[in-house]
Parts: C-alpha cells; structure tokens; sequence
C-alpha cells in the first residue's frame, strides 16, 4: 500500500484574514458637529499574507493576529480626519506597518446614516486597495 505525501505549502499560497464591518464610534467628518458628536463607522479589511507558516506551526505568532488587526483598526479611528480616504490612507499605513506580512489588502470605511441634508440612506462608503 501507497502512502499518501502530504503535499507541501507553495510560495504562492495565500491566506486573506477579513474582518468584516468592525462597528466604531468616531469623530470623522468635514462637518462641526461631526468632530462634536461623532457618528458610528462600520470598517472592513481583508489583509493577505504568504500561507506557510500558520498553516505548517499551528501557531499564533506564525500568523496575522486579527484580534491584534481590530485593536489596530481602533486605534486609527480614534483619530479624527476630515476625508474617509484619508482614514483609509491611514489605515491601510499603520496596518503594514504593523504587520509586515501583509502583502496586498484593502480597507473599506463606512459612514452610517452620514448627515446629508435631505438624503436619507444607510452609509456612504470609501474603499482602498493595495
């Protein structure tokens, strides 16, 4: 009988952590009353990096820690920006900064119910990507 060889990660396998619509509260607006009162932003990411190690260690520290991605996340937002792409801007920098790995990703902001003078809808949204 045969055994089966387990087959071995490649270079080119990657892994994408997203994380998906991370509710904030925060003070980004071009508006007064944006910087006063804030409004609450919905932030999505989906960070990719080489798949060998997590997939081959089984461990944490061979990985991008996405609990470690949402405090990063946080972090940014709690800084005040007029633009949504400045944030992303801002996002897209401390996160690989943060994690190195990262090699392509992108970062959606969304403002809820953003204060557009006889508009109603559910966000306005910006998105880089890398």
């Amino acid at each position: 009988r045969k055994r089966k060889r387990a087959l071995a990660v490649t270079e080119m396998e990657t892994i994408t952590i997203e994380i998906n619509k991370l509710l904030i509260h925060a003070r980004h607006g071009v508006m007064d009353q944006e910087r006063i009162v804030g409004n609450d932003f919905r932030v999505s990411a989906r960070l990719v990096y080489p798949a060998g190690e997590a997939i081959e260690s089984d461990k944490l520290d061979g990985t991008l820690n996405y609990a470690d991605a949402c405090d990063e996340i946080r972090k940014v937002m709690a800084t005040p920006s007029a633009l949504l792409e400045h944030v992303c801007g801002r996002l897209r920098t401390n996160l690989l900064t943060r994690f190195p790995l990262i090699i392509s990703g992108s970062v959606k902001v969304e403002k809820l119910n953003p204060p557009i003078p006889g508009t109603q809808m559910e966000s306005v949204a910006v998105e880089l990507s890398w």
